[in-house]
């Protein structure tokens, strides 16, 4: 993700940055939901595949998704122009270099407030969105739905997903993006707040419907506007520091849920306790100046 995301300030300038974000995290949906589908299909059906059992199929798709990947890197690696890099290294210095990069990138992050500040509110926000996503099975099987019923709602989302980023990509044109992101962070409370009350698998669907509709927007959304406050020069550095915070940030929230399921003994409780993280996120990002943050980044490449 580190060196897909910080291309993205080489191949589309201001205007287009939003669209391409959306379109990216869009297509990847409808990709990943494809061969989700048919993963699903050889695991319920394997003899229809030509498979022995369901573990066979279970292997293949392992095999499915390393092929999906090398295909679909041919485009990138053929057609996307790199940015020129001047100062080549050495591979034996690469670790002792990225380490001093993430140094300075630190340092840059200090100087550039915006950017911290803005970083910090996506840390809280993605992380309550991360969590939504990967507890809602282990919610629903504490509720004791279906399998079945599980897997289809993951598949709402990827599909729902789709057409929605690129939707809300079209919204944000209309209400900027900084606000876009906050409907997102409040239809997020929505959802938690749904989940808490969900009684049926009926319900687990319409909240795989909203939580795709508002997914892929959000994400896209984030990592454009985060391409928009800091250096385009510096993306790699800035992006690595960005994704290494999505990563993180799926430690806190499934802490939060665990730990308040554990001393309450609800699972209920401990997914209402995701509206601490969008909270938090939504107040931060209100203070994000992004005109102030523009002026920020240009100014630190004229130096």
């Amino acid at each position: 993700n580190i060196f897909y995301d910080s291309l993205l300030p080489s191949i589309a300038d201001e205007s287009k940055v939003n669209y391409a974000s959306s379109l990216g995290y869009a297509l990847g949906y409808i990709g990943g939901g494809l061969l989700f589908l048919l993963n699903v299909l050889m695991f319920k059906f394997p003899e229809t595949f030509g498979l022995s059992d369901s573990a066979a199929a279970i292997k293949l798709s392992f095999v499915s998704v390393a092929i999906w990947w090398a295909l679909f890197s041919i485009p990138v690696m053929l057609f996307v122009r790199e940015p020129q890099i001047y100062d080549r290294v050495p591979l034996s210095k690469a670790v002792t270099l990225g380490w001093k990069q993430l140094r300075d990138t630190l340092r840059d992050i200090r100087h550039l407030k915006v950017v911290g500040l803005f970083l910090l509110a996506y840390w809280f926000y993605i992380d309550g969105v991360d969590t939504i996503v990967k507890m809602a099975v282990d919610y629903g099987m504490s509720l004791n739905f279906e399998e079945s019923a599980l897997i289809t709602a993951l598949l709402i989302v990827q599909f729902v997903a789709f057409p929605a980023a690129l939707i809300y990509n079209w919204i944000a044109s209309r209400i900027g993006t900084k606000r876009a992101i906050e409907i997102a962070i409040m239809a997020y409370c929505f959802i938690t707040l749904l989940g808490y009350f969900m009684q049926t698998e009926q319900h687990f669907f319409v909240l795989a419907i909203l939580v795709g509709l508002f997914q892929g927007g959000i994400q896209a959304l984030s990592r454009s506007l985060y391409t928009r406050l800091i250096p385009a020069e510096k993306a790699a550095e800035f992006f690595g520091f960005f994704n290494m915070l999505g990563k993180f940030a799926a430690v806190l929230g499934p802490m939060l849920m665990g730990s308040v399921t554990l001393l309450t003994g609800n699972a209920r409780l401990g997914i209402l306790s995701i509206l601490i993280l969008f909270a938090i996120g939504w107040y931060l990002l209100r203070k994000v100046d992004i005109s102030e943050g523009e002026r920020m980044a240009r100014e630190f490449l004229a130096k």
